[in-house]
């Protein structure tokens, strides 16, 4: 079901109402209704958990994207345009009818980047990235490459004989889509079971795990992830909060012990979206009611802007 934007979430405090060096993002995001030529990105919301049950996860994802709205709006504006941002309101997944919430989602992405804007996945169970690709695959027709990246300590890689869910989504591509591309970055070795390992390396994928990212590394990896973007002519960003450690994201489905810092995390988010060729990114697996003090909903939120700074640089 869809939900048009709901301005109301868009509130906080206000400096000023006239000198727009003093704004900051609820008074820069406009509704859907009032897009202009200086629209940046695009703003929707997933808000779904069936994949994160299907998957015997943990539940309450779905209430992240309005959450998130809520935290993003007191965020100082520091972007050119004070008419960059849009909302586009939800996608709501009713009765446990995941393939058709994302069927609709992808219909959305479609219509955000019809506009010329970049699409801001707010999820949701990282079930979302399946409808967020969906919605690429449309708009950018059945022959060009897309790459997908995804900053992740998990491949999910599962089979989806018997169902799909927040574990399989990448796999469901792979298998169809011969033109899609994957690498994954922070995965962790014991957090994913050999048998996906050897999943990956079938379908021809490679990795960087998240013991291999670290400051002696960082020329490698930079160099691993842009032969991957020059492989590829779009480039889809996907962000599951699980990779970054537990005490700085603790509410998440699946917590890491070793995961990564918000920092680097961060520095791959300017990396990726710094590109031309990334034309979409979503943020899944914030769970508001596993969170401590809003830590993880306030860092995804940083995360978020980082985005919007990158592309409306760009």
């Amino acid at each position: 079901m869809y939900a048009l934007p709901n301005m109301d979430l868009w509130k906080g405090r206000t400096d000023s109402l006239i000198d727009k060096d003093e704004f900051r993002i609820h008074q820069i995001v406009k509704d859907n209704q009032t897009t202009s030529v200086n629209n940046t990105c695009g703003i929707i919301g997933f808000s779904c958990e069936e994949g994160v049950r299907r998957n015997k996860g943990r539940l309450g994802s779905k209430e992240a994207p309005n959450e998130i709205r809520k935290s993003l709006s007191s965020l100082s504006w520091h972007g050119q345009s004070a008419d960059s941002l849009v909302d586009f309101g939800n996608i709501i997944c009713e009765n446990q009818k995941l393939e058709a919430a994302q069927a609709e989602l992808g219909s959305h992405v479609e219509k955000i980047l019809s506009k010329n804007l970049f699409p801001v996945i707010l999820g949701g169970g990282h079930e979302t990235f399946y409808g967020h690709y969906l919605g690429i695959r449309s708009s950018v027709g059945p022959n060009a490459k897309i790459g997908i990246l995804n900053i992740d300590a998990h491949f999910d890689l599962r089979s989806y004989e018997d169902i799909t869910s927040s574990g399989t989504m990448f796999k469901q591509i792979l298998d169809n889509d011969h033109q899609a591309g994957y690498l994954p970055i922070g995965i962790q070795r014991y957090g994913n079971t050999k048998k996906l390992f050897d999943t990956a390396t079938t379908l021809g994928c490679s990795w960087i795990l998240e013991e291999e990212l670290v400051d002696e590394n960082s020329e490698e990896n930079e160099n691993k992830i842009l032969n991957f973007i020059n492989q590829h002519d779009y480039i889809i960003l996907t962000l599951c909060m699980d990779v970054i450690n537990a005490s700085e994201a603790p509410g998440v489905s699946a917590p890491s012990s070793f995961g990564l810092s918000g920092k680097m995390v961060r520095q791959l988010i300017r990396k990726i979206t710094s590109h031309t060729k990334t034309i979409s990114f979503d943020i899944c697996e914030v769970n508001p009611s596993l969170d401590c003090d809003n830590r993880t909903v306030k860092l995804a939120v940083n995360l978020i802007n980082e985005v919007f700074m990158c592309v409306e640089r760009r």
